[in-house]
């Protein structure tokens, strides 16, 4: 044929500016799109030969090999598919409305599948402009009496087809790449795209430098292969002193290796692969050498084709600086990391693969079409890893203990975000108790349940204790009791309907309750993390007979002895006495005090803040409202002072004392101490203050 010359088929002369700027986001994805082009047309090539109507030399093998120059800037991508006669580079080149793969598909959808084919991008061929002035395709086609065609585009809309050169079946393209995208000549950087975006790709590719020297290897005579090209036989002698026959070697062209792994683990079945394989697996692609807890292997072929592995990494690090990768294929090919349409949010922070061939892909393959099948396959990947911690809670709970700290946050995260895997896994949701035992929340209350009616018991003592935080004087407190009786039994009556699980955030910190709740045979949960403070705001919503309340919040009735009839007038004077003095000592008349027998005879105070004050400050914590006053949304820190310990009857019985001042603030840092740390001019007083009494002992 001659040269023809001639116009491309756009249905807008600003195809190729929209292309450049808008359709592909990466330039790099040029090399994906080539690529993947090369490797459909290798598919197809295979699939005519399985229908008859096409025959494979014996010793085919499909493959993709691209070819860098850096002296000349270039790049080539040839494959051995099925080519292109020149009307089909007339249709499927210069038509750009039309792919030959959608048309292919259309062709033989009754005789194949298309589990394997790639090739629905339309404008993949053209992004090839993002980084060339110019392209050149030489191609054959597979067909009889075709003749090879070369075709030439400088990046406008002309283009020209002539008679070619290429004696192979096949396409190879070269592009001449601008000044700006002399990179992607660079054998090191060509290497780094093609792994990023063609390592598990279906046929083999192989990189290589244009007209470079070749290198050799060296290799036993037996492990010579038929398609080795060798250069030298070599017999090595036997050393003096050793025995045996001389090794036979053999000098060969350096064997080229693949960049792709054709058939990546998760295209396999799970009774295939072993635990050794996922972990390898693992290792390669997220270069991560600490070994994963566990991991979900995803196989669907109805109602649509999904696979897939899910690894659960060890995490050592705060919920908040996790960050997972979970890499999304479509047909092996490489189309983004993390695409948060189709991964639920929870399930950001696992490492994993997703290969889902039926996602509706723009034409970039990097963004995805708002459609209601995406968010079936989130649904898909969020009900599986629901099955999967089932499962294991049901019959392999020892080890689903031992991840648990490593998996809470994230199924907490899950249960934040997605109501409906918060309804499949919450039977499988543990507490780590006091004894760090793991427990169900049904479990845990089980335990807890006291056989006796605590409700009467909590009355009793809400009447026998009197509190007078809030007295200025003696003659105001029947009157303000008598309000807070009337107060105490409509909150007693929501108190009935709720039961409280008492937690802990810092063992450390909350050392001195947790041993008080020791003591008396109570228990708690420890909640650590940072995703536990919302979380059991959910629990809460989602349960409503059930009320968290952290372990230091308040003084537990099985903490206290009980105020008997005798004692109350002198315990009532006792108590009025301690609150004069401490906000007196402490210069602060709004100060809460309260005064209770405690068990332990070896605290001497202790401090409280309620559960609502509390949340109410970290609230105002999260959203940057540090430097308001939390008074102004509730009661601050109370303190309790023990009427059972020495220090504090000392008090009482010599106001006058000089040591009276130095016990009252001692006491009152103890107490804050053992809550929460003090501040910086807080502990420097503390400190001194510590030193003094020390020199006390020494007089």
């Amino acid at each position: 044929m001659g040269t023809k010359r001639g116009n491309l088929s756009i249905d807008s002369e600003n195809i190729f500016p929209i292309i450049k700027k808008w359709v592909y986001s990466d330039h790099d994805i040029f090399m994906r799109e080539l690529v993947s082009n090369g490797c459909d047309a290798i598919t197809k090539l295979k699939k005519l030969d399985m229908m008859g109507e096409y025959e494979l030399p014996d010793d085919y093998k499909g493959k993709i090999q691209v070819l860098v120059n850096p002296e000349e800037k270039t790049l080539k991508f040839i494959d051995n598919g099925l080519g292109m006669t020149a009307e089909e580079v007339e249709e499927y080149i210069t038509q750009i409305a039309f792919s030959g793969a959608t048309q292919f598909l259309e062709k033989y959808k009754d005789k194949t599948t298309d589990d394997e084919m790639i090739g629905h991008f339309g404008l993949g061929f053209y992004s090839a402009f993002m980084v060339a002035d110019e392209v050149h395709i030489d191609t054959l086609s597979y067909k009889d009496g075709a003749a090879p065609v070369h075709w030439v585009s400088q990046g406008g809309t002309e283009y020209e087809m002539q008679d070619g050169s290429k004696t192979e079946v096949g396409t190879e393209i070269t592009l001449f790449l601008n000044e700006d995208c002399l990179e992607f000549a660079n054998e090191y950087r060509a290497r780094e795209v093609l792994e990023k975006y063609c390592s598990f790709m279906p046929v083999e590719i192989f990189l290589a430098k244009e007209n470079a020297e070749p290198e050799y290897e060296t290799i036993d005579e037996e492990d010579v292969l038929d398609t080795d090209e060798v250069v030298e036989h070599i017999t090595e002698e036997v050393k003096e002193g050793e025995e045996g026959e001389p090794k036979k070697k053999a000098k060969i062209v350096k064997r080229p290796v693949s960049l792709s792994d054709t058939k990546p683990l998760w295209t396999k079945n799970p009774s295939e692969c072993s635990k050794e394989d996922y972990i390898d697996f693992y290792r390669k692609v997220f270069m991560d050498y600490k070994e994963p807890l566990f991991w979900i292997h995803l196989n669907m072929d109805y109602p649509f084709n999904l696979k897939g592995i899910l690894y659960f990494p060890k995490i050592n690090t705060e919920y908040d600086s996790v960050e997972g990768k979970i890499k999304l294929y479509n047909n092996q090919v490489f189309i983004a990391d993390n695409i948060k349409e189709v991964i639920p949010e929870f399930l950001m922070v696992l490492k994993g693969v997703i290969d889902c061939p039926d996602l509706p892909l723009n034409v970039s393959r990097s963004a995805l079409q708002n459609d209601g099948f995406v968010n079936k396959v989130a649904d898909y990947i969020s009900k599986k890893v629901a099955d999967k911690l089932n499962g294991m809670f049901k019959t392999d709970r020892e080890n689903y203990e031992k991840y648990w700290d490593d998996i809470s946050p994230f199924l907490k995260f899950g249960c934040l975000k997605d109501e409906k895997f918060g309804n499949k896994i919450k039977d499988s949701m543990l507490y780590k108790n006091l004894d760090h035992k793991y427990l169900t929340l049904e479990e845990y209350l089980k335990e807890t349940a006291d056989p006796a009616d605590e409700e009467n018991t909590d009355a009793e003592n809400t009447a026998e204790t009197v509190d007078t935080s809030n007295a200025e004087n003696a003659g105001d407190t029947a009157a303000e009791n008598t309000d807070k009786t009337a107060d105490a039994d409509s909150e007693e009556e929501k108190k009935e309907e709720q039961t409280v699980v008492y937690y802990v955030t810092d063992e450390q910190q909350q050392s001195q309750y947790i041993k008080m709740f020791k003591e008396q045979s109570q228990d708690a949960v420890i909640l650590t993390h940072n995703i536990d403070t919302p979380f059991i705001t959910y629990m809460e919503q989602h349960n409503e007979n059930i009320k968290f309340q952290r372990i230091d919040a308040d003084v537990h009735d099985s903490l206290k002895d009980e105020v008997t009839e005798e004692e109350k007038e002198s315990f009532r004077k006792t108590t009025e006495s301690l609150v004069e003095i401490f906000r007196k000592e402490l210069d602060n008349e709004k100060l809460d005090v309260k005064v209770e027998k405690l068990k332990d005879d070896q605290v001497a105070s202790m401090a409280v803040l309620s559960e609502e004050s509390r949340r109410m400050q970290e609230m105002m914590r999260m959203y940057g409202m540090a430097g308001m006053d939390p008074g102004m949304f509730g009661s601050q820190i109370t303190l309790i002072l023990n009427a059972n310990h020495p220090l504090v009857q000392f008090v009482v019985e010599h106001k006058r004392s000089k040591s009276v001042p130095i016990i009252c603030k001692q006491l009152y840092d103890l107490a804050i101490l053992a809550h929460k740390p003090l501040n910086p001019e807080e502990m420097t007083a503390f400190v001194q203050r510590s030193n003094e009494i020390m020199m006390l002992l020494t007089k």
